[in-house]
């Protein structure tokens, strides 16, 4: 099994590299497109930029993944091991934070934009309607205003005729109550004026809503349709704006304060004492029934000016790697396949570590025999014979000082047995 996992291994070798590459040049173009959009201005010098640092994230992707394809496998300890993950997570991270984000807006940097720029529509025709409806209820304070100013119009018939006072003509009391039904009518008057200017905001501000929705899902450049939608909610907070001032509730409030505080009395007319006390009985209720109307018809403004004001909306330009991080949950798919453009190596890494792993194991415990190729068993050959031919020369080397000690020494003795022999011939032995 190791020897089929080294082969299996030696052949992905031959294009793992250029994988790698191939998924960090990806990576880099688009990050080359994301940061194109951050950059300011145009020209040369914004395309050296963004090239510039596509290519730096580029390198710094592929070197770091080769670091941890030939490293991570080797470590055979948990220490080491746990060390190198420690700093694959730090890597991974640094990707990240230094190219994923910008692929993810490359990916789907237009769409976050629009979405950003339809989310804002949500927004400007909340603050419209609820403005709108605060300025209507508003206006409904008309009829209030106008009940009282009918009731005091009424009881100064009344006392026109003498059924108040129980005196005909227009005297003091008369006065008083005709007071109050102008002022009313005054106020009446005005609530009305701005009826026609609501509709008219309301009008308008629908129609700025329709363009920026139409801004939204326009083709071309979504940045063009953001100068151009920009323009459209500085008008439309303008008419959100106008509508909370056409609201008349604060105006009711302050005449309904005013209504029975600012009474002129007028003197009392009446031609004797009877009379002159029955106008200044008669004058006393009315005051009382102008207190009661004016508390009335101020609790009725309080609560339109107590209503939940529409929230403040502000249109705030964004690029579109910031529109992708603002709308990150909507993109789920985009940020997945951006991040997995460049953590895909790690996965690649973890298949070496197993797969070394399982050759080691297969290695260890087996026989020496099971574990030799042929090359390594031509080099062994090889060395054996080396190391014979190396013994082989030292012995001759060691016997050569003998041979020469034997051949000197050999004439001596021929010597030494001449005279031997020359001893032990006959007597008789002719010389």
């Amino acid at each position: 099994m190791a020897r089929e996992l080294e082969s299996h291994l030696a052949f992905l070798d031959t294009f793992t590299g250029a994988a790698l590459g191939v998924l960090s040049v990806a990576s880099g173009i688009y990050t080359y497109l994301g940061v194109s959009s951050l950059l300011d201005g145009d020209g040369a010098m914004q395309a050296f930029a963004a090239i510039a640092y596509s290519v730096a994230v580029s390198t710094g992707i592929f070197v770091f993944w080769s670091y941890m394809m030939r490293l991570f496998p080797a470590m055979r300890t948990a220490r080491s091991r746990a060390g190198l993950l420690g700093a694959m997570g730090l890597g991974s991270l640094a990707i990240i934070a230094m190219s994923s984000w910008l692929n993810a807006a490359a990916l789907a940097g237009a769409a976050a934009v629009e979405q950003h720029l339809a989310e804002t529509v949500q927004d400007y025709q909340a603050a419209l309607e609820r403005s709108h409806e605060i300025a209507l209820s508003a206006q409904g304070l008309e009829r209030d205003v106008a009940r009282a100013q009918q009731s005091f119009a009424d009881l100064s018939e009344q006392e026109a005729d003498g059924g108040l006072s129980g005196f005909a003509g227009r005297g003091a009391v008369f006065r008083v109550l005709r007071q109050k039904s102008q002022e009313l009518s005054a106020l009446q008057e005005q609530i009305a004026q701005q009826g026609p200017l609501v509709d008219a905001a309301f009008t308008e501000g629908n129609a700025l809503l329709s363009e920026m929705r139409a801004l939204t899902v326009e083709p071309g450049p979504v940045q063009a349709r953001s100068v151009e939608f920009s323009e459209k909610a500085v008008r439309l907070a303008g008419i959100v704006a106008e509508l909370r001032q056409l609201s008349v509730a604060p105006l009711v409030a302050r005449a309904a304060q005013d209504l029975s505080a600012s009474v002129v009395l007028p003197e009392l007319d009446g031609t004797n004492e009877a009379m002159r006390g029955a106008q200044g009985a008669t004058i006393t209720s009315v005051l009382n029934v102008l207190a009661q109307r004016a508390t009335t018809l101020e609790a009725a403004a309080q609560e339109v000016v107590q209503m939940e004001p529409a929230a403040e909306v502000e249109y705030t330009p964004v690029s579109a790697a910031d529109a992708v991080i603002l709308y990150a949950g909507n993109f789920v798919p985009s940020w997945a396949g951006a991040i997995a453009i460049d953590l895909l190596p790690a996965v690649l890494v973890l298949i070496l570590a197993v797969t070394h792993g399982a050759i080691r194991a297969g290695r260890d415990g087996a026989p020496i025999e099971d574990r030799m190729t042929i090359a390594e068993l031509r080099a062994a050959l090889a060395a054996a014979r080396d190391v014979d031919a190396a013994l082989i020369a030292g012995r001759q080397t060691a016997q050569a000082p003998d041979l020469s000690t034997d051949h000197a020494q050999r004439p001596s003795a021929r010597a030494e047995q001449v005279p031997e022999t020359a001893q032990g011939a006959p007597s008789g032995a002719p010389k």
